[in-house]
């Protein structure tokens, strides 16, 4: 085992690469300790989709900014596509539409605007249009595959930035400034551990305070019967009453209601709607959201036919199939975006808390490396 880093990073997920980058760019020896043989987690389990707009105001939206930054500096670099750029938000319901007018005159609304439908149907031809009241649309998103740009950031960082990743190898403590693993002992002056949703193998008393929740989710693919170009992601009036930067305004209360009682089991179940294509002309689309102690380890027939329902209402895809289903989980927290605890001086225990690492691991990663090597400490939220 190689010894005498600057920095370990515990977890090879969005977060712990997001690390890993920031520690490098500051001169930092850094080594990546996984327990898988690639990263299997949230990470690639979800859209690829770097959201701005609809994260939490403040904070974790500046967060998304930075990292949708971050992300458009170094795709090229590290051979990782950019599949299409922003996000169009149709909004069918009256009380939509007065949200996404709300949304536009806060701070997170600069540069985003109302496009006419004609725009809209040029920029996603499927789209369904008639009945439409207005349609936002926001500039600041990116869209790559998360299954292949993971392993391609880790290769870039081990290739470009001499950032050595130990894979299949599991943390068993830490005491001071050695980790023990499965495969020997690491020597690092500092550690940032990522856990993920793990909530017992590393300091399990420390995450404990903050009463989590692992939350399980479904995706699918699908296959549009006929070619179909997505110029731009797409969300619905769903996403607009469950997004914080959205649901948070005064102006999406009426909408709530009104979902509530016209999709009461979907708004149950978490239910919204996000669609994003790939390269081969496939769309990811999602999602549901269920709570809980652990991973819900059976996927629900129903949460897909109603994800597929909401799908159906926004895109006019006749003979669209499913070609692949999976579930994926993240650790959740009613009270906080992210977790940044200290377990000591030269420690920082990290995590996304609410499903948005794509989004924002890469600014997080910046300021906890900020954190760990400044005199003072920071606010998160």
């Amino acid at each position: 085992m190689a010894n005498g880093y600057d920095l370990a990073v515990v977890g090879a997920g969005i977060v712990g690469i997001g690390v890993a980058l920031a520690a490098v760019r500051q001169g930092k020896k850094v080594v990546v300790i996984e327990r898988n043989a690639k990263a299997v987690g949230a990470s690639i389990r979800n859209f690829g989709f770097i959201t701005v707009s609809g994260q939490k105001a403040g904070a974790h939206w500046e967060r998304a900014m930075r990292a949708r930054d971050i992300w458009a500096g170094i795709v090229d670099e590290a051979g990782i596509a950019i599949i299409h750029h922003g996000l169009v938000m149709p909004a069918r319901r009256s009380e939509a539409a007065v949200v996404s007018d709300a949304f536009l005159k806060t701070p997170m609304g600069e540069k985003c605007r109302l496009m006419t439908k004609a725009e809209a149907g040029d920029l996603v031809p499927s789209l369904r249009l008639d009945g439409v009241e207005t349609v936002l649309y926001s500039p600041h998103e990116l869209r790559v595959e998360s299954s292949e740009a993971l392993p391609k950031l880790a290769a870039w960082l081990e290739a470009r930035h001499k950032v050595d990743f130990l894979w299949n190898t599991a943390v068993r403590s830490i005491e001071g400034t050695r980790i023990e693993t499965s495969h020997g002992t690491v020597e690092a002056d500092a550690m940032v551990v990522c856990p993920g949703d793990d909530f017992s193998t590393l300091f399990p008393d420390v995450i404990a305070k903050h009463s989590l929740t692992i939350c399980t989710l479904q995706m699918l693919r699908v296959a549009p019967a006929q070619p179909s170009r997505f110029g731009a992601a797409v969300m619905s009036d769903m996403s607009l009453a469950r997004y914080e930067g959205f649901a948070a305004l005064p102006e999406a209360e009426a909408l709530g209601r009104r979902l509530d009682l016209e999709e009461a089991e979907s708004r149950a179940a978490g239910i919204h709607l996000i669609a994003v294509q790939s390269a081969d002309g496939s769309l990811v689309v999602g999602d549901s959201h269920v709570y809980g102690n652990a991973q819900q380890p059976f996927a629900s027939e129903r949460f897909d036919r109603l994800i597929l329902d909401e799908f159906d209402r926004v895109f006019d895809l006749p003979g669209r199939t499913v070609v692949n289903r999976w579930i994926g989980t993240y650790a959740s927290s009613k009270e906080r975006t992210v977790l940044v605890e200290r377990p000591a001086d030269h420690i920082r225990l990290v995590m996304v808390t609410g499903g948005t690492g794509a989004s924002t691991g890469f600014a997080l990663g910046e300021q906890v490396i900020e954190d760990l090597y400044a005199s003072t400490s920071r606010s998160w939220e």
